[in-house]
């Protein structure tokens, strides 16, 4: 049974959706390892804060017994002054060294699951349409994933490790002031608190929206930037180097603007995070003044209320940054959430099964299709393909040759009638194995930013060094591979520039070969060549296509007056079809065009003599 998926725009998710989706992550089933040492770096936690929170006890012993207010509980215990001393360092010695090794025991798990994280993200972009590729702009895409990254990183090390240890630290605190001091204290300390994060949130929560126009600002001067410097060829034909920079300086700029903000809203609401953790900080520290002066407590009362306070402070202070980040974070991966939400347009039946190819005879039935619902590209067409045939689409721009490539390729699903490989609906297979027997040679060979041999051993994952080779030795191209200083270890530079058009035509056949499938689509394969480097390549073209079945999409017709079938498609229905003598012989639109390309290369040849 088929299943259709809708495409739909992506909406990010909301922090609480996007913490859902983290936590599978950190307690995954079956993994008890990741369980064990997220509850063995947990017990360090509460264990770091409860010697956190003790440590002011040695400090006012100490105080205490250096005063001679009163005897104590540590010097009942035979501690001295000193020994009180030493017992305090221990005890923040202690505090930093369970936190380090809560840190050391959660690393692995923080890690594997920003691994795996990255990997589904990876993974499911690479199973997203034709169609949403190509409206989404890669540099936008990657600063996403990058950002989404980011975010995951950082919510794992701090929510876990900074809020939540905050929020057991402050309880302590709160439980000890009411105990020992008075209820008087611990309520001063939650409502400054409670009013302090209050504003956090509330200043914070308006911040995020300056932030995240700061990051759409971001965002686009980046797309700017790299769609320039991949069509650096393009802007150097058209001396457009002072125009791409106004327009990336104009991006740029709204950046600046939306950055401005961001800075100023951070002053704002550090300036009120200092005023309002300095007046708790004051009204204690008075209150317990009293208390000395009064009697009720000692000099050690004192500055055991002043270490806590500080205690306290320094990591408030520190909420304000930690929440701000993790609000940026969560937003950050509710896109990457959103992204991974995105469903596949294309998507395997639930009982599809492999592809068997026993000779690969292709058949279209009335296919209709149309990248648009309101503009139809193909309108019940019929075309059949032997095994081991070779069939031309020719036409005008737009008349849906390459539509016909791409569906049989499966990059889109058809809106109606049915395409087939020996009989199989291409929808009823698995595109792993329909991918697996039709081989491409597009019209511009796009090359990995890598050398030679991995992208010609690209076309077949696990190929020898003689295999590579006798690829290259079928497309033409060995020896100019082996004349190079590095030979196949030569870089062939982002998208191949290094090498001229026809060489990366060379490679790109080279790694089709090594593919070799059954099934050949060849998309204009030729047309942005030279004429003698396209005679060239249409020798290795039609060596290639020996015992396999090929459909070839051409502009040039000369290139396909051999084969065994010319269909000639307009506005998405074929008009003609048959071999070249019987369409030249009809007279129709074929005929046309045949004449009036004779006519163009004969002027193009007495022009050049």
């Amino acid at each position: 049974m088929r299943r259709m998926t809708i495409t739909t725009d992506e909406k990010p998710s909301n922090g609480l959706q996007t913490i859902r989706r983290v936590l599978p992550y950190l307690w995954p089933k079956g993994e008890g390892w990741v369980k064990r040492r997220v509850v063995l770096s947990l017990v360090m936690l509460v264990i770091a804060k409860v010697v956190s929170v003790s440590t002011p006890f040695f400090y006012k012993e100490a105080v205490d017994a250096l005063a001679g207010d009163k005897p104590t509980g540590a010097a009942l215990i035979g501690l001295t002054a000193v020994g009180l001393t030493v017992a305090y360092g221990l005890a923040r010695l202690g505090n930093t060294a369970f936190q380090e090794l809560r840190d050391a025991i959660f690393v692995r798990v923080g890690q594997r699951a920003l691994r795996k994280l990255a990997l589904e993200t990876f993974e499911h972009i690479h199973a997203l349409s034709m169609r949403y590729h190509i409206t989404r702009k890669t540099g936008g895409l990657s600063r996403i994933i990058e950002r989404g990254v980011k975010g995951v990183d950082f919510l794992l090390r701090f929510m876990i490790f900074s809020i939540g240890p905050l929020i057991l630290e402050l309880a302590m605190v709160a439980a000890i002031f009411a105990v020992v001091f008075g209820w008087q204290y611990a309520a001063v300390v939650i409502v400054v608190i409670t009013i302090y994060v209050i504003f956090t949130f509330r200043v914070t929560e308006w911040r995020v929206k300056i932030r995240r126009e700061m990051n759409d600002q971001d965002t686009d001067a980046n797309q700017k930037a790299i769609d320039s410097l991949l069509n650096y060829e393009t802007v150097k034909y058209f001396n457009a180097e002072k125009r791409e920079a106004a327009r990336y300086d104009y991006a740029m700029e709204r950046y600046e603007t939306a950055a401005v903000k961001t800075g100023q809203s951070l002053s704002f609401l550090n300036g009120g995070q200092a005023f309002l953790i300095t007046t708790g900080l004051v009204i204690v520290m008075v209150m317990a003044a009293m208390g000395v002066q009064e009697g009720k407590l000692t000099v050690g009362d004192f500055v055991m209320v002043n270490a806590y306070m500080i205690q306290i402070t320094l990591p408030l202070g520190f909420l304000g940054t930690v929440y701000r980040e993790i609000r940026q974070a969560l937003v950050d991966m509710g896109e990457m959430f959103a992204l991974l939400s995105q469903p596949a347009e294309v998507v395997d039946a639930d009982d599809a099964k492999a592809l068997v190819v026993r000779g690969g005879a292709v058949a279209f039935e009335g296919v209709h299709f149309g990248y648009d619902a309101a503009r139809p590209i193909l309108k019940g067409i019929s075309l059949s393909v032997g095994a081991g045939q070779r069939v031309a689409l020719v036409g005008p721009s737009g008349s849906g040759k390459s539509t016909v490539g791409r569906l049989l390729f499966r990059f889109y699903d058809i809106t109606g009638g049915a395409i087939r490989i020996d009989g199989q609906d291409v929808r009823d297979v698995t595109q792993a194995s329909l991918h697996a027997q039709i081989g491409v040679v597009p019209q511009d060979t796009v090359l990995f930013n890598d050398t030679v041999r991995y992208n010609i051993a690209y076309g077949r994952d696990g190929a020898s060094q003689a295999e590579i080779e006798a690829a290259a030795r079928a497309a033409k191209i060995h020896d100019f591979i082996v004349s190079l200083p590095e030979g196949y270890e030569t870089k062939v530079g982002e998208r191949g520039l290094k090498l001229s058009g026809g060489e990366k035509q060379r490679v790109g056949i080279a790694r089709t070969l090594l593919k070799n499938p059954p099934i050949l689509i060849l998309d204009e394969a030729t047309s942005a060549l030279d004429t003698q480097t396209e005679r060239d390549i249409q020798d290795s073209l039609r060596e290639m296509g020996q015992g396999r079945t090929v459909i070839t999409i051409a502009h040039r017709l000369s290139t396909i007056a051999d084969a065994d079938q010319i269909v000639v498609l307009e506005a998405g229905v074929i008009v003609e079809r048959g071999t070249h003598d019987e369409l030249l012989a009809n007279g129709g639109r074929y005929s046309a065009m045949w004449a009036r390309q004779s006519a163009e290369e004969e002027e193009g040849t007495l022009a050049a003599e």
